[in-house]
């Protein structure tokens, strides 16, 4: 199994990330890929896929972050100093774009994301303006054509925005264009979001009971609809545990448990399963 996107990178793995990753790999997990939000967790990740053998990055500015990011940097400050520093060359403050672009250059960065657009309203994160949403997820597909990296997208009660973006960009999407993180939203918009050639990823809350706050359709009918070889598997941990593990931290040995009911709900094996997702996953990251 690969877990194609989690936060290793964030604070709740800050006493255990070692006990984790080892366990992960050693339940059967193959291969982790590792998810920026912000300029920073995307330089950590960057970091942790440098540590560990198996371990991937993503990098990019999540829709959340989209209001909070300065005009400039200070470059020299950015990195963690000497060599090993992600930003090196001039003294000079650079755009966020820029130092974005510094770290998807980096050895084991397969995409640019989680971007996307969000109009969900969190307890912890009002909705971000949509122009200012909208102005940074269009950067990253530019940023990600410029270096021909996949798209990983992540969408909340924003599908049709979403849509409007990539179609109107199409000539900078690549084949395949990339993946719909934790997908949510009707067959209607997900039979638009395959048609332009994403894949989709699904986690734990596939194996909630009910509809999802906002939504109209439940999840495991998409999982029903979504052809197995555009399939990706993933665990957003530390967040969305599936049952029967939901109500504590995620981590990222339970993309097995995840694999596991979408074999169910396709009525395959759970090693057919395996080896499809794997290859979908190959097959857009280039793994």
């Amino acid at each position: 199994m690969v877990d194609v996107h989690c936060h290793l990178n964030f604070h709740a793995f800050e006493k255990d990330r070692d006990e984790v990753i080892k366990s992960a790999f050693e339940a059967g997990v193959s291969k982790i890929i590792n998810v920026g939000t912000k300029i920073d967790s995307s330089k950590k990740a960057v970091e942790l896929a440098a540590k560990y053998k198996n371990l991937y990055a993503i990098v990019g500015v999540h829709p959340h972050h989209a209001d909070k990011l300065p005009e400039r940097y200070p470059e020299r400050n950015a990195g963690s100093g000497g060599s090993s520093s992600a930003f090196v060359g001039t003294q000079n403050d650079i755009s966020w774009t820029e130092q974005l672009e510094l770290l998807a250059r980096k050895p084991k960065v397969v995409a640019i994301g989680e971007i996307g657009m969000d109009f969900f309203r969190y307890k912890t994160n009002g909705i971000v303006d949509p122009i200012i949403q909208r102005d940074a997820f269009i950067k990253q597909i530019e940023l990600a054509y410029k270096l021909k990296l996949p798209l990983q997208i992540h969408n909340r009660h924003a599908g049709n925005k979403i849509l409007d973006i990539l179609i109107n960009h199409k000539s900078y999407l690549l084949n395949p264009p990339g993946m719909f993180h934790c997908m949510s939203g009707d067959l209607d918009f997900l039979k638009k979001v395959l048609g332009l050639g994403f894949y989709i990823g699904f986690d734990g809350n596939i194996t909630y009971k009910g509809l999802a706050p906002g939504e109209t359709v439940e999840l495991k009918e998409l999982v029903s609809y979504t052809p197995l070889d555009r399939i990706v598997t993933e665990t957003d941990s530390p967040f969305l545990a599936p049952e029967p593990m939901r109500g504590v931290k995620n981590k990222p040995e339970y993309v097995i448990l995840i694999g596991k009911f979408i074999a169910k709900e396709k009525g395959i094996s759970f090693t057919k399963l395996k080896e499809q997702t794997t290859k979908n996953t190959n097959d857009v990251f280039k793994l």
